[in-house]
């Protein structure tokens, strides 16, 4: 191995010897020249790195984590990497020594990261930490190519790096992005409404509804009953939605951490029925996913990507631009990308969704309290909403409450 100025780094005995040397020629010549020494000084300088090196060690005061296989760290900070709970667990590793900090960027390491090492808060965004999701979506973890991707989509409007790092996610089998693909080609996010492929959506929809993907088996179930991109079957359509309502309920009950008592919300009433309006007994904290059976059911986490969506635009006042809307379902986060893009509620016309999944969720978290039945609305700009979905021009299209 050579220095940058082309020397050889001499062998461990021999720099020592030759240090040796060089010391006692520096002491015992006569005919030293000036300017022309007998042993030059980058040759001197190794020496004494070596011979410090030699000292240390002969102290007994070697690291043995250096002798650490490099494989072996990197298997250590896999482990490490898929377990952390929150983004500082990780950071705190690669900020320990330079080695740790190299071997934590291992694409390895990077792939195998758990989905919370990226929750990060919308007032918190930097270069640094796009940097650090760039370098995971790179080594191919999907979770990373997810979440940065509905950012990069949604948030800094960059419409076709975020679609196909969403793509990239969903060729891994990652559901929500399959689920967030199929929302894009409902509405036709990013360009126009000619640019909607219903069938696209109601495909990519089915692939995330096999995954067990709750929300999109919602959107399933009502595309079915509605005859929305596919052939209308009523009875298919109200088994998905039954099995989506199953699925919530069986994640909520394997949840410790619900944080609501077994029976506060989990309790049997006959007469309960979804088109009668009831005040919820845990008020905001809980929604009657299954009040056909008569049980009432917490709201579910949102995913981290789609809290961040939310922060982020609530930071910029709830807005994405002039006369672009948010979704109204606060677990969302979605925003429009371009006016009139989401549908609104036929009753009401206040409220409007990105899809029929935040629209049925939303109605009986807390719209179902709130929608009163108006003559006619209009839209923030003045104009009327077209009745048929705005066919020729790119009106609201209208959600009919169920």
């Amino acid at each position: 191995m050579r220095t940058r100025g082309g020397i050889s780094y001499p062998i461990r005995g021999v720099a020592v010897n030759a240090c040796n040397t060089a010391a006692e020629k520096s002491t015992s010549s006569t005919n030293y020249k000036r300017g022309r020494p007998d042993f030059t000084a980058g040759e001197y300088m190794v020496c004494r790195k070596k011979s410090r090196l030699i000292s240390t060690g002969k102290k007994g005061e070697t690291d043995l984590f250096d002798s650490l296989p490099d494989d072996l760290v990197i298997s250590i900070l896999c482990k490490l990497s898929s377990s952390a709970s929150c983004p500082s667990d990780f950071i705190n590793v690669l900020i320990t020594c330079k080695r740790l900090n190299g071997l934590g960027l291992h694409s390895q390491v990077l792939s195998k990261a758990s989905p919370k090492s990226f929750v990060i808060k919308a007032k918190k965004w930097s270069d640094s930490a796009h940097r650090f999701l760039k370098l995971c979506a790179d080594a191919g973890n999907a979770e990373a190519c997810y979440t940065l991707g509905m950012i990069r989509f949604y948030c800094l409007q960059n419409r076709g790096s975020g679609a196909s790092l969403m793509a990239k996610a969903a060729i891994s089998s990652h559901a929500p992005a399959l689920y967030s693909l199929a929302v894009i080609q409902f509405n036709g996010s990013g360009g126009s409404k000619s640019d909607k492929d219903l069938r696209a959506g109601v495909a990519l929809c089915a692939r995330a509804a096999f995954l067990g993907h709750i929300d999109a088996l919602r959107e399933l179930g009502h595309c079915l009953q509605d005859g929305y991109g596919v052939r209308q079957n009523v009875t298919e359509g109200r088994r998905f939605l039954v099995q989506a309502n199953a699925r919530e309920l069986a994640a909520v009950l394997s949840n410790p951490n619900s944080g609501l008592p077994t029976r506060a919300w989990l309790t049997w009433s006959p007469h309960a029925h979804p088109n009668h309006r009831h005040p919820s007994e845990n008020g905001p904290s809980g929604c009657p996913l299954l009040s056909d059976f008569g049980c009432n059911v917490p709201a579910p986490e949102a995913h981290p990507a789609s809290r961040f969506l939310t922060e982020w635009f609530a930071i910029r006042g709830g807005s994405t631009g002039t006369g672009l809307r948010l979704c109204s379902h606060t677990g969302c986060g979605r925003p429009e990308t371009r006016k009139h893009e989401f549908r609104r509620c036929s009753v009401c016309g206040a409220v409007n969704y990105c899809s029929r999944a935040c629209q049925a969720l939303d109605w009986k978290l807390r719209h179902k309290e709130e929608c009163a039945p108006v003559e006619r609305w209009a839209d923030e700009d003045g104009e009327g909403g077209d009745d048929a979905g705005g066919v020729g021009g790119d009106g609201d299209d209208i959600m009919v409450e169920s």
